[in-house]
């Protein structure tokens, strides 16, 4: 009886010339099941690809972890905090570090900047981006010469090339018969390096860490000391582990999360909301697949009537229905997922194109951190919205099926 069932249900799929209105109503619901099926994938895959690149840019130029002492430690010495993590497995390598606000200035152009003080030896080992210097190395930040290294958009800002000077105003002022004076001095400028990112390279200024300390009258402190993790994703759940319960009230620690958690959190958040709007094309395809059904039913009449006199159930003439809507919803969801993930597998060279053609920029840097659009197809998203997608065709098939069902045979055949 099933096959019974399916075989009606999949004739009355074809068209004819009484019924070729229903049908091309059916097509347009499988185009619209399609379309937002494929939209979804197109669009999370988008939205995936952007947070994955971003959080792999990020991890290339940001510490993985910073920890320092609370006031100084009661002047305990900052190698020790180097010494707590040396033999910790979730630890890679550590370095020092000195940060604070500075100006720098060249030719009338002035920039505020984060200036960092590194020990070249180590700082290599936290950060990626130590072999990326362009007109020299991390090395040439050599203890007393006053040497800088600058982001390359930063560099250009300034209008200053590698061999020049670029004058270093830190706000830590000296105090004069006239008031206070902000102090001043010039770094010869060893190299640049570029990381990619628009908001590191248009801020980054590195020098040797006794300098930085020299220029902020620090002593022998440092702001802190950064770690490289061997497993940065986890950097939130090892932040206990990484500092013994011992001196947790006397270190601080945060993570690469700690500055970049509102950004996260709102790409997280913008995925619902498209997954949710974007569902809705869904919902008003399966609306059509609704309308479609309704008129198939009207349609049949006296087919439905035909058969319930032959002896056919009313669950059996539900099925028909079911199996006609499934079938649709089926077909719209495959067609959708094959065209989504070609589409979100290839659309940054059809973007890239685009851009070629017209010569415009979709993607600007400034903004979005990346010049480009990346795309990442994730199976675990595309089984979601196939499911989503099923459902919605399955809850579409339920009320036509029901009132071809409830179809009364003497009714039906009264005007035939």
């Amino acid at each position: 009886m099933a096959q019974l069932e399916t075989w009606i249900g999949l004739r009355y799929l074809r068209a004819k010339k009484r019924n070729g209105f229903v049908s091309f109503i059916s097509l347009i619901s499988v185009a619209g099941i399609a379309l937002g099926v494929m939209a979804l994938i197109v669009v999370l895959s988008v939205m995936n690809g952007f947070q994955k690149e971003i959080r792999g840019q990020l991890l290339s130029v940001a510490p993985h972890m910073e920890i320092g002492y609370f006031d100084e430690g009661g002047g305990r010495p900052w190698q020790d905090l180097q010494t707590m993590v040396k033999n910790n497995p979730a630890v890679v390598a550590s370095a020092p570090y000195v940060a604070d606000q500075a100006l720098l200035a060249n030719s009338g152009e002035m920039r505020g900047v984060q200036l960092r003080g590194v020990d070249p030896a180590q700082e290599s080992a936290v950060v990626d981006y130590a072999k990326n210097v362009e007109g020299g190395q991390l090395a040439d930040l050599r203890e007393g010469e006053f040497n800088i290294i600058l982001g390359k958009d930063l560099a250009m800002l300034l209008g200053v090339m590698v061999g020049e000077k670029v004058t270093v105003i830190t706000p830590e002022g000296n105090v004069t018969p006239a008031g206070v004076t902000p102090r001043l001095k010039q770094f010869n400028v060893v190299g640049v390096v570029q990381t990619k990112m628009f908001e590191v390279d248009s801020t980054l200024a590195m020098v040797n860490l006794q300098d930085a300390q020299v220029l902020y009258r620090m002593g022998d402190a440092v702001s802190g000391v950064r770690l490289k993790l061997a497993d940065p994703a986890t950097a939130p759940e090892q932040l206990d582990t990484i500092i013994p319960v011992a001196e947790q009230n006397m270190v601080w620690a945060r993570d690469w999360t700690y500055q970049n958690r509102s950004y996260f959190e709102a790409v997280e958040l913008e995925k619902k909301m498209m997954t949710i709007i974007l569902s809705c094309i869904v919902i008003v395809a399966a609306f059509n697949l609704v309308s479609s059904l309704v008129m198939a039913v009207n349609e049949k009449q006296a087919d439905i009537a035909i058969l319930r006199t032959l002896g056919m159930s009313p669950a059996s003439i539900m099925k028909i229905f079911m199996v006609q809507g499934a079938i649709a919803g089926f077909f719209g969801t495959l067609f959708g997922v094959v065209g989504g993930v070609v589409i979100g597998l290839n659309i940054g060279k059809m973007v890239h194109f685009y851009e070629q053609l017209t010569g415009t920029r979709l993607i600007n840097a400034q903004t979005y951190f990346i010049d480009y659009l990346p795309s990442d197809v994730r199976m675990s998203d595309v089984l979601i919205i196939v499911a989503i997608s099923l459902l919605m065709s399955f809850l579409a098939t339920l009320y036509p099926s029901w009132s071809a069902a409830r179809t009364q045979p003497a009714e039906a055949l009264r005007y035939e």
